[in-house]
């Protein structure tokens, strides 16, 4: 408990101290120089306080999430027989090794530098290389011609974010990669499924220092459930999704607080 208070001090001192930009980042001999502000009692740190108050924020947030998930009817929550099914099929899943190349057609998006955008001027959204809100920076109105077609999985280039993009979108100059499936069945879930496929299987190779291309992606496989005696992809993406969505409902409530 005292160590989430601290932690919290520290983060925002840090804000304070390093928020404009690249150019002013802490190092240690900054971080000497930090000063924190914590309660105290008699002088020295009041930890007993410290621990009392995030264990008070804590029971008030379980309080929250347990009336929330009675409300939508999460509480308790059973899995349908489909989806137990998926589970188990899932653990007993054969796997395969298949180049991206195989099963995405790969290409690079279109590029538009964000100061040739007008933010909030339209309703296509507006695809950067970040994590948040699935990669969409804002909503723009612009040339046709530089339009990606969606129902795809996006990468951010500089970033390696891979994220899904059910509608059409334009893209930011961040090296960015749009792929589409080649012959499977193209379902939203489906898609959602490979995207994580795809994000596990190379995150470990691409950094901000060493980023993803076209050239790259080439050689690179990832590993993907198939149909036993077959070689053909299995499409059992949509029940492991849809309870991977309902765990998600609890943990995005639970970050909104």
């Amino acid at each position: 408990m005292i160590s989430l208070y601290g932690v919290t001090a520290i983060n925002k001192s840090l804000k304070n101290s390093f928020s404009d930009g690249y150019g002013n980042y802490p190092t240690l001999a900054k971080l000497i120089k930090i000063i924190i502000k914590l309660p105290v009692k008699n002088n020295k740190p009041d930890f007993e306080f410290m621990d009392s108050f995030i264990a008070d924020i804590e029971a008030e947030r379980m309080s929250k999430l347990n009336s929330y998930l009675v409300a939508t009817g999460l509480k308790d929550y059973t899995l349908t027989a489909k989806e137990q099914k998926a589970l188990i099929d899932f653990e007993q899943a054969e796997f395969k090794e298949f180049k991206v190349t195989d099963i995405f057609d790969v290409n690079n998006s279109k590029s538009i530098l964000s100061r040739d955008i007008i933010a909030d001027s339209g309703t296509t959204p507006y695809l950067c290389a970040s994590a948040d809100n699935n990669a969409v920076s804002t909503y723009i109105a612009y040339d046709k011609q530089h339009i990606d077609t969606g129902n795809c999985v996006f990468i951010g280039g500089k970033t390696f974010v891979v994220t899904y993009q059910e509608h059409d979108f334009y893209s930011n100059d961040s090296h960015n990669l749009i792929l589409h499936l080649k012959d499977a069945e193209k379902s939203k879930s489906n898609q959602l499924y490979l995207a994580t496929c795809v994000k596990k299987g190379l995150s470990h190779k691409y950094s901000w220092g060493d980023s993803i291309s076209n050239r790259k992606i080439q050689k690179d496989i990832i590993s993907l459930p198939v149909k036993k005696r077959t070689a053909r992809l299995r499409n059992h993406g949509d029940a492991h999704i849809r309870h991977e969505k309902t765990g998600d409902k609890r943990r995005n409530f639970i970050r909104e607080q």
